[in-house]
């Protein structure tokens, strides 16, 4: 069995590139992270690197071992992070995943309003796409995670708390600008960017433009939909999107509009089935869905004004 510290000299050599980079990363000189190195071969009974005076490349067997080393690394952090979660959940600690692109307008006051309710607690964020929700809910320790439903799995208990329509999307100079509402047949000749085929709008858009019997004019297509809204920022085309994404991705010459047909988002809590809920997750989960009905409501208000605004413009 290759010995602990031979994988991590392992790791911190790939990582850094160089014997001085990984004894820099390990706290260690150069002399032992080498010797380290060395007796990781001979465990081996391979090269692991081939040597070219002073410098050393993996060699094609290295790096299909460290390949398998990293992930029984990962999995060993894995364990260290679960054992120090198992020690710090005696207080008031959470461990919360959640989608990337939603962290700020949804979870950043939340947890500011929690560490001024109390000093000693504390959070773990992981975050995950919304496409892998169903893996990442399986392999991952949490005790409370945030997503957009629907979300099917034995192990978990579901709890909607908001639902919140999409909106378009548009550099503020884009011809569609002007109105406060985009109907589907404003997108019908317009340039689209549109977010990965398993997305939940991608399929909804998909299905509105099948149902017209109007193929859609995708320019670009995006990982996701803050991907999608960054390029519509840069005169790219529309796109349809999350509402908070749009938020999160903040940019000046950026608008949201209301887009019609509407398409709902059903976002949600996700709890683990046998695991207790802490009053500190229970508090925690009442202050998202406050926060999450606040930001929703300001998001209506705003497009509720630019509607107001152009009814009264055309009369």
């Amino acid at each position: 069995m290759p010995s602990q510290r031979g994988l991590e000299a392992l790791r911190a050599f790939v990582q850094g590139g160089s014997i001085s980079a990984a004894a820099e990363k390990m706290s260690r000189t150069q002399p032992q992270v080498g010797r380290l190195l060395t007796a990781l071969e001979r465990e081996l009974g391979f090269l692991l690197f081939t040597r070219r005076g002073q410098r050393l490349t993996l060699t094609e067997q290295g790096l299909a071992f460290y390949r398998q080393a990293e992930r029984t690394l990962e999995s060993h952090d894995a364990l260290g992070r679960f054992a120090a979660q198992i020690r710090r959940s005696r207080s008031n600690h959470v461990s919360i995943l959640i989608a990337p692109y939603v962290t700020e307008v949804l979870i950043g006051g939340t947890l500011a309003v929690m560490a001024r309710e109390s000093p000693t607690f504390s959070a773990t964020l992981q975050t995950r796409v919304r496409r892998d929700i169903e893996q990442w809910v399986g392999d991952e320790n949490f005790d409370l995670a945030l997503t957009v439903l629907p979300l099917l799995h034995p192990a978990f208990e579901t709890e909607e708390f908001l639902r919140i329509d999409a909106v378009a999307v548009m550099h503020k100079d884009h011809p569609l600008a002007k109105h406060a509402v985009i109907e589907l047949e404003h997108l019908f000749d317009i340039e689209l960017i549109v977010a990965h085929s398993r997305s939940i709008i991608r399929q909804q858009i998909d299905e509105l433009f099948s149902n017209a019997g109007v193929e859609p004019n995708i320019r670009f297509e995006a990982t996701n939909g803050l991907v999608g809204c960054q390029l519509a920022a840069h005169g790219l085309g529309i796109t349809i999107a999350d509402p908070f994404v749009a938020q999160s991705a903040s940019r000046e010459n950026l608008v949201i509009r209301r887009f019609r047909p509407a398409l709902q988002l059903r976002y949600g809590l996700v709890f683990p089935i046998r695991q207790p809920r802490s009053d500190t997750v229970q508090r925690l989960a009442s202050l998202i869905k406050t926060h999450a009905a606040e930001q929703a409501r300001r998001i209506e208000k705003q497009l509720t004004e630019l509607q107001w605004l152009e009814g009264h413009i055309h009369q």
